[in-house]
């Protein structure tokens, strides 16, 4: 027979706790030896491993009360039930560590493998955040409304930079961001633009993507792309509205969009 003390040491609970479930009702109180010490038997040791260990579990104590006063057959029943319950429970814990996991992959999480290489090779070629964080908002919001296009999209704007004197250009507009609305410098990159291919309708046949209602091509101009991706997302950026207007404005007539 074993003192309080001595059961709440034998199976790493506090005396607290045992005292705590005699007050609930759960484990009846012994009796008290010669010496005023409550005995503790075996079966108070095995109803208090049951307590304990379905406590651990998460099971209230109010339905511990019930079980303990189960039949046996009532009991491991009720046991079965609690253990489906936590194979429940580490399913779906298992299933949220999963998405904990992939916030590490960073752009993977919610984009398509095609656009997070994209946004790899304009980090590479040296894009400033801001701009990488325009593109990437928008090929979110394109990747919501139109997924199943989006990765092809994607392939066609990568493929823009394989050619340098596309990098260059597309370079020189991330930077022209900085610039004022009136920077005569805007003038000369507008004619570069409308030399390397000027602006594209919507809807032609170069694998333009809607955004709103004023899609941006993404397979023939990105630099125009970008000025009205900052636009879709909130983002205007007042040299870039300024060089659009500017290609519109300067294009020769063969080159103005239709």
């Amino acid at each position: 027979m074993l003192t309080i003390g001595q059961v709440a040491t034998a199976l790493g609970v506090t005396v607290r706790a045992i005292r705590h479930y005699h007050q609930r009702g759960l484990l009846p109180e012994p009796e008290r030896d010669a010496s005023g010490y409550r005995r503790y038997g075996a079966d108070a040791i095995v109803a208090l491993i049951r307590i304990r260990t379905l406590s651990d579990a998460g099971v209230p104590l109010a339905r511990i009360e019930e079980l303990m006063g189960a039949s046996p057959e009532e009991f491991s029943a009720a046991v079965a039930d609690i253990d489906s319950e936590l194979r429940g429970r580490i399913r779906d814990l298992r299933r949220r560590r999963g998405r904990i996991a992939e916030l590490a992959a960073g752009d993977a999480l919610f984009l398509p493998q095609e656009v997070v290489v994209l946004l790899d090779r304009l980090r590479g070629l040296g894009l400033s955040p801001e701009s990488v964080r325009t593109e990437r908002d928008t090929w979110v919001l394109l990747a919501a409304q139109y997924p199943d296009q989006v990765p092809r999209w994607a392939l066609q704007k990568r493929a823009l930079f394989e050619d340098p004197a596309f990098q260059r250009l597309y370079l020189t507009a991330d930077q022209a961001a900085g610039w004022d609305r009136d920077d005569p410098r805007l003038e000369a990159l507008a004619d570069e633009v409308n030399a390397f291919g000027g602006l594209r309708t919507p809807g032609t046949e170069d694998g333009a993507g809607p955004v709103g209602g004023a899609g941006p091509v993404l397979a023939v101009d990105a630099l125009v792309t970008v000025t009205l991706m900052a636009a879709e997302t909130g983002k205007p950026v007042p040299a870039w509205e300024r060089l659009v207007e500017l290609c519109r404005s300067r294009a020769t007539p063969a080159a103005r969009p239709s």
